[in-house]
């Protein structure tokens, strides 16, 4: 019976670190991520050059973002909710950066270059939202 019991213990244990392996909590101490996602909304006459964007203006804003920048990631629009839809964005940015107020200070002190420098790829206003990553799933293969 004793046996048993710790071979339970031990199944229910081997299944919860099983799946907890595969859960990054991002908000955990000394482990906070936030997204800064920069949409670029399609619409009439809505212009968008791909690799002006991704060669020139995401290295320049990621280089002043230093070592508060995990990483950054470029999304090309290509269809929306089904293939004949019109794409919503015509691009989307990320920055994942560490802390909030770092990144403000960092594009604050920059921001009339990141500005002046839409001309040379977009006549879009980007929509800008930060956010909290609360957590991050890893895929298994099955």
């Amino acid at each position: 019976m004793k046996i048993k019991f710790l071979l339970f213990i031990f199944a229910i244990t081997t299944l919860v670190s099983c799946k907890t392996s595969q859960l990054l909590h991002a908000s955990t101490q000394g482990n906070q991520l936030f997204k800064v996602a920069i949409l670029y909304a399609n619409g009439e006459g809505k212009t968008f050059d791909m690799a002006y964007y991704e060669t020139t203006h995401m290295p320049m804003v990621a280089a002043y973002l230093g070592k508060n920048l995990k990483f950054y990631e470029i999304d090309k629009g290509i269809a929306g909710r089904t293939p004949a839809d019109k794409v919503p964005y015509l691009a989307v940015g990320y920055f994942y950066i560490k802390d909030i107020a770092e990144y403000n200070k960092a594009i604050g002190q920059n921001i009339n270059t990141i500005l002046s420098d839409f001309k040379n790829y977009t006549n879009i206003q980007p929509i800008i939202q930060i956010s909290e990553v609360k957590q991050v799933v890893k895929a298994t293969a099955k």
